[in-house]
């Protein structure tokens, strides 16, 4: 079997422009806002650039299942901001206590620890809350979105992963812990994203869903073992963040 992963760049790129023009028009204007800097801090958090993986993989699941790029955008934009809010609460001094992300002063040193709090918790609200609104979707798959989302973001999902990983800091795990730890703090998001864009598509088929959610499985634990190689063997500058 034969892949040719240069086919992805041309999507990569159109997604990523209608990714960050959406997120543009979706986050607070800091100018119209009740608490500018709080709007300024999600604007830096989230428009801060990235791989942009979730997004993408909820763009190609909804054209998978028949559907536009349009119709992408809600989801996309809100799994970005479950993804922006994690780091951005994964960097702060009682977790990793980071400095950088994506070469940059993180959230709370461009900030302060108090304003970085509120923007993650600010940018996990707001992604709930277009999911309920925005675009043109079905009551049923807006239910099925949020529902989706919640679990791969909660206590079954990346925030139990998180908690494993802390608790695991030092210690030597066995294979099948440590597939389970990052399965829930990487892997549930990602196969999230799939579920999302195929929802938006609005096609009932299920072994579509069956697949999207294997393959999600699958991609994730591999994104996390590169990861986590790369932690080790690159440097500070070359990822953007510690190493």
């Amino acid at each position: 079997m034969t892949s040719n992963l240069n086919a992805l760049d041309p999507l990569n790129a159109t997604v990523r422009a209608r990714l960050d023009q959406a997120l543009r028009d979706h986050l607070p204007d800091p100018a119209a806002s009740d608490a500018p800097r709080l709007a300024e801090a999600m604007r830096y958090a989230a428009l801060a650039g990235g791989k942009r993986i979730r997004p993408m993989l909820a763009y190609a699941a909804c054209r998978l299942a028949g559907g536009s790029l349009a119709q992408a955008d809600v989801p996309a934009v809100a799994v970005e901001l479950i993804h922006a809010y994690s780091l951005v609460h994964d960097d702060l001094p009682a977790m990793d206590d980071d400095d950088l992300r994506r070469g940059q002063p993180t959230c709370h040193r461009a900030f302060d620890e108090a304003t970085a709090i509120l923007a993650g918790d600010t940018l996990h609200t707001l992604a709930f809350e277009l999911l309920s609104r925005a675009g043109d979707y079905p009551d049923g798959a807006r239910i099925g979105m949020v529902r989706a989302l919640t679990q791969a973001a909660g206590g079954a999902g990346m925030a139990a992963g998180q908690m494993q990983d802390m608790a695991a800091h030092g210690q030597l795990q066995d294979v099948a812990a440590l597939e389970r730890m990052h399965y829930l703090k990487t892997g549930r998001l990602i196969t999230a994203s799939l579920t999302l864009g195929y929802l938006a598509a609005g096609r009932a088929d299920a072994d579509l869903a069956r697949n999207l959610a294997a393959y999600g499985d699958a991609i994730g634990l591999a994104f996390q073992i590169q990861d986590d190689i790369l932690d080790v063997t690159m440097d500070t500058e070359q990822l953007g963040k510690p190493s």
